[in-house]
């Protein structure tokens, strides 16, 4: 779940960024493989005709299964487990019993809390066969999260993620949603600092071993302009053009990144399963 920049939660100490160490590692590292799991679950649930609501299920089920709780689940009044997200939907859509339909995209946000710790991670998935420019809006969008993540490493600022993430949408003729970033995450979902998917690099604050935070751009076809619904949560793009995102929890290290959710079946991207995804880089 992406930070709006509005988190009151007292624990937050604005500017505070804290920097963890091997135990903490360890901690996130289970977080996010149990979350990497769950969105690993959902893969053949997401077809046509499956509701929404039935991939909810699935989640808190997971999760009780393995003794965690999703941490969306009441947070701030949120009613569900996960976030469902379809088509012109850029993130925050509520789970629902509207099924999905062929050539639907879905991105599927999941919170798990494991000891403490959160794990946080999305997905996009194809339902059935899909149009061509979606497919190509979710290679685009993947591409900019892989490249955000390249962008960290100690002495670096955020802003050379930004960078990375919206000179690679731009040169695809897509645009980067401005409204909601990435954030830092432990034991709070939504923590200092803030990681926005655009910008120029020195822009920020300067990495270090320790930090972490979720990348999790939200790449659109069309303009990067978003409304809220009615519902208070779900955000929808204004000129109704498809929208994806795909995220990743990781820690800063001594040398580069460390990715905690990578897919443990290879299947970070749709339909493409094959060897897991090296964790460090």
């Amino acid at each position: 779940m992406n930070d709006t920049g509005t988190e009151t939660l007292a624990r937050r100490q604005p500017g505070a960024i804290k920097l963890h160490g091997p135990d903490a590692f360890a901690a996130m590292r289970k977080a996010g493989q149990l979350t990497a799991e769950a969105l690993d679950l959902l893969a053949p649930l997401v077809k046509p005709g499956v509701t929404t609501d039935a991939i909810d299920r699935a989640v808190f089920e997971f999760a009780m299964d393995n003794k965690a709780f999703p941490a969306t689940l009441y947070y701030h009044g949120y009613p569900r487990s996960c976030c469902t997200s379809i088509n012109h939907v850029v993130c925050h859509g509520i789970p629902s019993d509207k099924p999905l339909k062929e050539g639907d995209i879905v991105n599927i946000d999941v919170t798990l809390i494991v000891d403490g710790w959160h794990g946080d991670a999305s997905r996009m998935y194809a339902v059935g066969d899909i149009p061509r420019r979606a497919m190509r809006l979710l290679e685009v969008t993947y591409e900019c999260l892989e490249k955000g993540i390249a962008a960290v490493k100690p002495g670096a600022t955020t802003g050379h993620i930004g960078e990375a993430i919206q000179r690679h949408a731009e040169a695809e003729r897509c645009s980067v949603v401005r409204d909601f970033c990435g954030h830092g995450l432990g034991q709070l979902f939504h923590d200092e600092p803030n990681i926005l998917h655009y910008g120029s690099a020195g822009e920020g604050v300067v990495m270090k071993p320790g930090m972490l935070f979720t990348i999790e751009p939200m790449i659109n076809l069309g303009r990067p302009h978003v409304k809220i619904l009615s519902d208070g949560w779900t955000a929808v793009t204004r000129d109704r053009s498809l929208s994806a995102q795909f995220e990743h929890t990781i820690g800063v290290t001594e040398t580069g990144v460390e990715i905690f959710t990578r897919s443990p079946k290879g299947l970070d991207f749709p339909d493409q399963p094959g060897p897991p995804l090296p964790a460090l880089i």
